[in-house]
């Protein structure tokens, strides 16, 4: 690194030591701009990263609810404003008991670059509470997201912040989120949240697109290196919105999918997966997938064991895709990827592969597509909707997909062109983070110091 880079991290760990999450989020990305930092030394003028690892709006608030008892519980609500020099300030929100600061802060930092790398006008944004929507009745959901929309309607807003979906965050919470909006405001602004139903303002092919567009993604990669998707194995951790339609469009292009997971274990079947069966346990039932057994007896379970490297990695597969959360790949199981020659891992999930296993992925030549550049399908898909509703018009499933395909497309050759232009090879993680940098801080030194 650079003396700057390496005195703008060490004031990010001084100041947020104990933000774990949020230093690696910003030690991945520091890490890759020492090319395009030793080009331009006004960024150090004017103290541009200093401003660009700081957000530019934490809000933090409580929320409170009642259970079906009758019991007040008590959760916090967060909305990271990270960076709004593109355009509003866009990213989704997660219900879940592990969301914190930090957790917030690393997503939305990681979500300035992925916007800017869709090429469309949205900034970067996250938030969430620690609120656990599983085990919930469905009216004790509706009366948390009502108690939770009841503050954060103050801070967002069609030209402002829109926020979506994310980990515990569906179709379900978004209705209810988004109604409680339009009454508290007293207008209909569609605009305001993405991942709406269909009914009332979302866009076909949302619910797919994460998934779709990783593939896009991992299509190209793999293109641009003399391969296909046909004929190779596939595994993916996780069994949500992201894994399912990543596993649907990967068998579409050929390759045969043999094993997915959840957070207590994995199943494996050699002769391919079931994704309508997967479909069936996930989406509409909500069971645990050990429950695939019950239908294919001949496939095999394998239950996580706390502290050791989950089942679904040591499948020995031609392409891995971790669609689950973050970290999930951590050094010791980049070893075990790489020992069992996986060819290819494109990131569904944010941030799933620690800085270390990166680094030992790339060096052994193994083709990394970043979760910043190969799971913004989700976003640009968002940013469509959000443009649908601007024209209050819907257009088709094949329309949308059409778009997702062409923005992932381009985002793997700015990925690509970008590494080539500074001699990084197939380093396409360096290759993101620069080409990502380079639209934020365009907009930010032409606006000035804010």
């Amino acid at each position: 690194m650079s003396n700057y880079l390496e005195k703008v991290l060490a004031e990010v760990n001084n100041k947020d030591s104990h933000e774990v999450e949020f230093k690696q989020a910003v030690a991945e990305v520091l890490s890759s701009l020492k090319p395009v930092i030793d080009r331009h030394d006004e960024f150090r003028r004017v103290s541009l990263l200093e401003r660009l690892v700081e957000p530019e709006r934490i809000i933090t608030f409580r929320v409170p609810w009642v259970d079906d008892d009758g019991n007040i519980h008590v959760n916090r609500g967060y909305r990271i404003q990270f960076n709004g020099s593109i355009g509003p300030y866009k990213g989704g929100l997660r219900f879940h008991p592990s969301v914190n600061q930090s957790i917030m802060k690393f997503l939305a930092f990681e979500q300035t670059f992925k916007n800017a790398l869709t090429g469309l006008p949205i900034g970067g944004g996250k938030g969430g509470s620690d609120f656990d929507p599983k085990g919930k009745s469905d009216n004790e959901i509706m009366r948390f997201c009502q108690s939770f929309m009841s503050e954060l309607y103050r801070h967002i807003g069609h030209n402002l912040d829109v926020p979506a979906g994310d980990i515990g965050v569906g179709a379900r919470e978004v209705g209810y989120l988004f109604g409680q909006y339009r009454k508290i405001k007293n207008t209909y602004e569609a605009g305001v949240l993405t991942g709406k139903g269909l009914s009332y303002g979302g866009s076909l092919a949302r619910k797919e697109a994460t998934g779709f567009g990783l593939i896009y993604f991992m299509r190209e990669m793999l293109k641009a290196n003399n391969m296909t998707l046909e004929n190779k194995k596939v595994s993916i951790s996780g069994s949500g919105n992201v894994a399912i339609y990543a596993a649907q469009k990967a068998i579409e292009y050929g390759a045969k999918v043999v094993a997915m997971s959840d957070s207590n274990g994995c199943i494996y079947d050699e002769m391919g997966i079931d994704l309508d069966e997967i479909k069936r346990i996930k989406e509409k039932e909500r069971l645990r997938i050990k429950e695939y057994l019950v239908e294919y007896p001949n496939a095999i379970y394998m239950e996580n064991t706390q502290g050791e490297t989950p089942s679904v990695y040591t499948v020995p597969v031609d392409i891995v895709l971790p669609c689950a959360t973050q970290n999930d790949i951590n050094l010791e199981t980049a070893k075990i990827l790489v020992q069992n020659s996986v060819i290819a891992v494109g990131e569904g999930a944010n941030m799933p592969t620690t800085n270390e296993a990166i680094q030992y992925l790339l060096e052994n030549n193994v083709l990394l597509a970043p979760a910043k550049a190969a799971n913004a399908g989700g976003v640009a898909t968002s940013a469509l909707e959000m443009s649908q509703n601007s024209m209050r018009y819907s257009w088709s499933f094949d329309e949308v997909n059409q778009k997702l395909d062409m923005i992932m497309t381009n985002i793997f050759n700015m990925c690509a062109a970008t590494a080539q232009e500074y001699d990084l090879g197939t380093n396409y993680v360096a290759g993101a983070n620069i080409a990502a940098f380079k639209k934020v801080s365009d907009a930010m030194m032409a606006q000035g110091v804010i």
